[in-house]
């Protein structure tokens, strides 16, 4: 499957991504050959293998891999301790969205 550069162009500024045309030509190549390969993964005939819920270990529905115990949580003093901007109890973070 090919992904033409107008696709990709499209693709991006829905992600807010600005690209050179060295990257929208180098993503149209790449993101091509991974869907065509997701589309020979779907050629493939799964209707033998089993649906797996933990790809770790066998057991039931509802085996987990730790006990599920409650504790209590941070406080919200502790939270913001590391953060780098703080305020009225909430992290800081620089605006990104432009548009």
């Amino acid at each position: 499957m090919t992904l033409t550069e107008k696709e990709v162009r499209y693709v991006a500024d829905l992600a807010n991504l600005r690209l050179s045309e060295n990257e929208v030509h180098r993503l149209s190549t790449d993101l091509g050959q991974i869907l065509t390969h997701i589309e020979q993964l779907n050629e493939l005939d799964t209707s033998d293998v089993q649906p797996m819920a933990q790809v770790l270990f066998e057991g039931d529905e509802t085996a987990s891999m730790r006990e599920d115990v409650p504790h209590t949580s941070l406080s919200n003093y502790d939270a913001l301790a590391n953060a780098p901007a703080g305020g009225a109890g909430y992290y800081k973070v620089p605006r990104v969205i432009e548009r």
